[in-house]
């Protein structure tokens, strides 16, 4: 359920706060995404940053080059960090499931890793209603780790969380069967910066709406 992820996500995020900034300062994937995304934007184009953590590096990125960004987040304390670190973007806390989205709303949307705890059902459901907030020809960035799971229980960074994910080959259907077309893939392996974390295989997808 939605509700479920929710309250989950939140506990879960509010709890790392600056530290999940810190641990993935250094990913270089995640950073070449950006500015690939940002070589296609319009100049002013309106963002919408689902799971916007402390609105770095992904808000600040794109505020920086001039463009409109909203992040989301369900989690207060992340939501908190980041309208401080980036002032320049704007910030909501809420549930990305029951925020209303107009359709062909937004120019680009970007989706890093915050599918994880959601259900298949979630994760389908949800990128299509991105697909649909975006203009035509919008692009979507989307990032998770490949990992053939469901509601598999973990340790991440040191707290405990339920994990669901798709392997790259059905993540990709996935995305594509949202009404979107997958221009570019990038797949790397990265290692947080956190004493608890392991090595986690990233897949990034940057796709176009049909």
């Amino acid at each position: 359920m939605a509700d479920d992820h929710s309250a989950g996500a939140a506990a879960v995020f509010d709890a790392l706060g600056a530290d999940y900034e810190r641990a993935f300062a250094d990913s270089t994937a995640h950073h070449a995404s950006l500015r690939r995304l940002m070589d296609g934007l319009a100049p002013h184009s309106k963002v919408l940053d689902v799971g916007s953590g402390t609105g770095r590096p992904t808000a600040g990125t794109l505020t920086g080059a001039g463009h409109e960004v909203l992040g989301v987040d369900v989690s207060p304390v992340m939501v908190d960090l980041a309208a401080r670190q980036v002032p320049g973007a704007s910030f909501v806390c809420a549930d990305i499931h029951e925020l209303p989205l107009e359709e062909g709303s937004f120019d680009a949307v970007c989706v890093y890793f915050s599918l994880l705890q959601m259900s298949r059902g979630d994760q389908s459901r949800l990128l299509g209603r991105l697909t649909r907030a975006l203009v035509p020809g919008g692009r979507l960035v989307v990032a998770t780790v490949p990992l053939d799971v469901e509601a598999v229980s973990a340790v991440f960074m040191g707290q405990k969380v339920r994990v669901t994910s798709f392997g790259a080959t059905e993540f990709t259907a996935l995305v594509s069967a949202s009404g979107l077309s997958v221009e570019w893939e990038q797949s790397a392996l990265f290692t947080p910066a956190h004493p608890e974390a392991v090595a986690e295989p990233h897949l990034f997808l940057h796709c176009r709406r049909d």
